[in-house]
């Protein structure tokens, strides 16, 4: 038996074309599960699973009535009957052999504790703006070395994979998802998976569509939390797992203290302003690319701005995340989507 766990808070958009992947994979109905674990959403979203889940017994839906992501997943795997978890998205549609796949590299890979796939990051509707976020969300210049996001050619070893597959057990042994990171719990649950000696395989095979952020406000706000949540997972971890998580930081800081050396050194300045230059150049050259690929002349624009809401919101809420640790603050947002 394996059990879906999904965390939903107003997800009406997406929620019925999730279900049909579901749907439509290739495993035994008998033999899985799939818990909606729901911050008490007050859209569509509710009447849309209860109509689902009169056709489909497999199916559940659990309230979360602390809303985020964390607690639902920790409700789920709680409530879950598999000897297999794997976490799911509303956001996004999944390949119908996604669930047998998972299972057997699972199995197959040495010491697999956690394996997911490729995220192939799409637009939410049909706008320019969508389609630069989307872009955005799947460049190595936007995103690092995120394997994820960007993409890979071979099966690899990683720090972090989406929508994974577990054993139900791991849990046991290590622990569930940390309740007070409202952003980035995957990544320290997965940094405590290698901390105790697991691995995690990303498997290039498996393409999950994922539907990107449909507006940059909301970008920019989920970019600000990742980057406000990482120190505290940094602390919890005993270590940063990654070496590109500080770019965005030092971008932040570079930009703030050049700006303002600049103006009492002319040379500061021309490196100041070349390295700005340089930077909106890149993006405005990753704009291009994309505009003749998409016909979208407008994405030259779109995606030098996206490019820099990203690593600006998330230097910025990296920057806030080592200041409320350092002042031992609260971290607590509102995580809506």
């Amino acid at each position: 038996m394996v059990s879906l766990v999904c965390p939903i808070y107003n997800e009406e958009k997406y929620i019925g074309r999730f279900i049909d992947s579901i749907l439509k994979q290739d495993f035994p109905q008998n033999q899985m599960e799939v818990l909606f674990v729901d911050g008490i959403s007050n859209d569509n979203t509710r009447n849309i699973i209860k109509e689902a889940i009169t056709d489909h017994s497999f199916i559940r839906l659990i309230d979360n009535p602390n809303r985020t992501s964390p607690y639902a997943l920790n409700l789920g795997i709680q409530a879950a009957h598999g000897d297999y978890i794997i976490r799911m998205d509303a956001h996004a549609e999944y390949p119908t052999d996604y669930i047998s796949s998972l299972l057997r590299y699972k199995e197959e890979l040495s010491n697999a504790e956690n394996v997911g796939g490729i995220c192939i990051t799409l637009p939410t509707n049909n706008s320019t703006k969508a389609y630069a976020i989307s872009k955005v969300l799947s460049s190595p210049f936007g995103m690092g070395n995120s394997y994820f996001r960007t993409g890979t050619d071979s099966i690899r070893k990683v720090d972090t994979v989406p929508f994974g597959c577990f054993s139900k057990e791991l849990f046991s042994r290590i622990g569930y998802f940390d309740t007070s990171l409202i952003r980035n719990q995957d990544d320290e649950f997965n940094g405590r998976i290698i901390n105790n000696g697991g691995t995690i395989y990303l498997i290039p095979t498996i393409r999950i569509k994922y539907y990107a952020r449909d507006t940059i406000a909301k970008t920019r706000k989920m970019f600000y939390q990742y980057g406000l949540y990482k120190p505290l997972v940094n602390k919890k971890l005993g270590a940063p797992a990654t070496v590109r998580q500080f770019f965005p930081l030092l971008f932040l800081i570079g930009l703030i203290t050049g700006g303002v050396l600049s103006y009492f050194s002319e040379f500061i300045r021309v490196i100041y302003f070349t390295v700005l230059f340089l930077y909106i150049f890149t993006g405005a050259v990753l704009g291009c690319m994309s505009a003749l690929r998409c016909n979208r002349p407008l994405l030259i624009l779109y995606m030098p701005w996206v490019f820099l809401n990203v690593h600006l919101s998330y230097g910025w809420g990296y920057l806030m995340g080592i200041l409320k640790l350092l002042g031992n603050k609260s971290f607590n947002v509102n995580s809506n989507r």
